[in-house]
């Protein structure tokens, strides 16, 4: 589990602006409806990002992060992958998520992604970027592969070994097959994903023949990017500065 109530998205370095928040609920073509929750920046704004939670879905950790983007004129949406079986409840600590993780298959994922997409990018011609955190972020590196209309792809500290139901194979496996640029920022203290599994992403990712680039900070644990770890906040700072570059260079190259 990466956060807790207790957890709160770094503050990111630079100007910030104002920003107005809704929660949603959407609705997939095969009818399924999930929740999501949409920050928008108060002035003009030059990409979006679809955020994928952590294995605890959309809680407030991410909600607050949709705002934090907003407020550095990038439109966000956080997204509820637990809808199918968990419905439209709450994702707080009490939400026992394993059950859902166990009954969560990528085709039906996949089918709530084009809905979130469709509604970001209706009327509205911002580069898409996907943004994603543990199994969120190994969610992002699965849509990768996928035909959608997107910018790029940021994990952070994706789970590379673990297959998903409905995959071909493991995130690593998968990786040859993406075809956006990928920002991955992950923890050189991380247990569950040793530095051996970034470097061969990093060999995959040349096989997919594709822009990308890995970041892992020295000591660092999983799920540093956060306000409460204080001892990781240059290492939060640089991930923003990162996040926010990557960004704003690709959305000016698809424009």
């Amino acid at each position: 589990m990466c956060y807790d109530s207790s957890s709160h998205p770094p503050t990111p370095p630079g100007e910030r602006g104002g920003a107005t928040t809704q929660a949603l609920v959407l609705t997939a073509a095969d009818g399924n409806q999930f929740s999501a929750f949409l920050a928008t920046p108060t002035r003009e704004f030059f990409a979006q990002v679809l955020i994928y939670p952590d294995i605890r879905g959309l809680h407030q950790f991410y909600q607050d992060l949709a705002a934090r983007f907003a407020e550095m004129g990038v439109r966000a949406l956080a997204l509820d992958y637990f809808g199918r079986t968990a419905g439209l409840t709450a994702r707080n600590d009490e939400f026992d998520f394993m059950p859902h993780v166990q009954q969560m298959t990528l085709p039906t994922f996949y089918a709530d992604v084009q809905a979130a997409l469709a509604y970001l990018q209706k009327d509205n011609a911002a580069p898409t970027f996907i943004v994603g955190f543990c199994r969120g972020g190994s969610l992002a590196l699965y849509t990768g592969s996928q035909n959608f209309h997107l910018a790029g792809l940021i994990p952070f500290y994706s789970g590379l070994a673990r297959q998903i139901t409905g995959a071909e194979g493991t995130p690593l496996e998968e990786a040859r097959k993406i075809h956006f640029p990928v920002l991955g920022l992950y923890g050189g203290d991380d247990p569950g994903i040793p530095r051996e599994q970034v470097e061969q992403l990093d060999v995959e990712l040349d096989k997919a023949g594709v822009e990308h680039e890995l970041k892992i900070y020295d000591g660092a644990p999983h799920s540093f990017f956060d306000r409460k770890y204080a001892e990781y906040a240059n290492e939060s700072a640089d991930a923003w500065t990162r996040a926010l570059t990557f960004i704003r260079a690709h959305a000016a190259a698809v424009q």
